[in-house]
């Protein structure tokens, strides 16, 4: 068992190649392999799996397999921690054997797993490593699958590899600051989950009486808003910290534009046209 510290952003599709290009100029990168990955994920009809917030797929890059168990995780300044199991397979069969040693066993009903979706993309690997620490970023290009339904997959995830995790927020807010970009909480099994219709979000933005919204409330409440295409609900929420922190980190310009654009009910999708969203992102888990 392993613990995966990662920060994931999500672009246009025209805005995919300039972040792969400006990545491989830094001095800092070091360019890796491109593989072509079919990821199958798997659950119960009743989505247990989904219900204890795990994810399990089996991976297939070339003429190897993968199976891989993730669980949920919680967010620290932005980033995805959470607690990863893999095992390399002979085939692309689910072995149900390696799950004994893990959460999913008595709580699950392992035998009625089923694939309910696929996440399947072109990954360029690009390696970062400065006096901070070591990086791997991965830029994908894809789809989610599920059934006859098709979801656009565009992202750029950095991984920690070694060194001091604030180095995560230094590239990517780096990158920001070259192409509009989306910081997404939403995983990758969710939107498969999502595009499949086992899973629906709950409330958007979830608050305690009167209290203002936390920044990473702020940020979980967007990411659900692009994962539904529904607009944020200003009238449910007081984004006093949010305003702090935006200008504390020095985005009180982004703020402003992100905040009009909420108040007039704007897509998180069609915001991703400027690069003001993912600059006030990146400066909010700064701050």
């Amino acid at each position: 068992m392993a613990e995966e510290l990662e920060i994931k952003l999500t672009l246009k599709a025209k805005d995919l190649k300039a972040a792969l290009a400006w990545l491989g100029e830094q001095p800092e990168a070091s360019r890796g392999a491109t593989k072509v990955l079919v990821n199958r994920y798997y659950d119960t009809p009743e989505a247990e799996l989904n219900g204890q917030k795990a994810a399990l797929r089996v991976r297939q890059a070339g003429d190897r397999f993968i199976q891989t168990l993730k669980t949920k995780g919680d967010f620290v300044a932005g980033a995805h921690r959470r607690q990863e199991w893999e095992w390399p397979l002979p085939s692309a069969d689910l072995d149900l054997e390696l799950l004994a040693e893990t959460p999913l066993a008595g709580q699950v009903s392992l035998s009625n797993l089923l694939p309910v979706f696929e996440t399947n993309f072109e990954r360029q690997v690009i390696m970062l490593r400065d006096e901070e620490g070591t990086i791997e970023v991965a830029i994908d290009c894809g789809q989610v699958l599920s059934g006859d339904h098709a979801r656009p997959l565009n992202e750029v995830e950095f991984e920690l590899k070694g060194g001091n995790p604030r180095s995560l927020i230094g590239w990517a807010k780096k990158l920001a600051g070259r192409v509009p970009v989306f910081l997404n909480l939403v995983s990758k099994a969710e939107q498969g989950y999502y595009q499949a219709e086992l899973y629906a979000p709950g409330p958007v933005v979830q608050t305690n009486g009167s209290e203002a919204l936390s920044v990473t409330g702020f940020l979980h409440g967007l990411s659900l808003c692009w994962l539904t295409g529904e607009p944020f609900p200003m009238d449910q929420v007081d984004l006093t910290q949010v305003a702090l922190a935006a200008r504390q980190g020095g985005a009180a310009t982004q703020w402003e534009e992100i905040l009009q654009s909420l108040k007039d009910r704007k897509p998180i999708e069609a915001m991703l046209e400027s690069p003001a969203l993912g600059q006030l992102q990146t400066a909010l888990i700064s701050a």
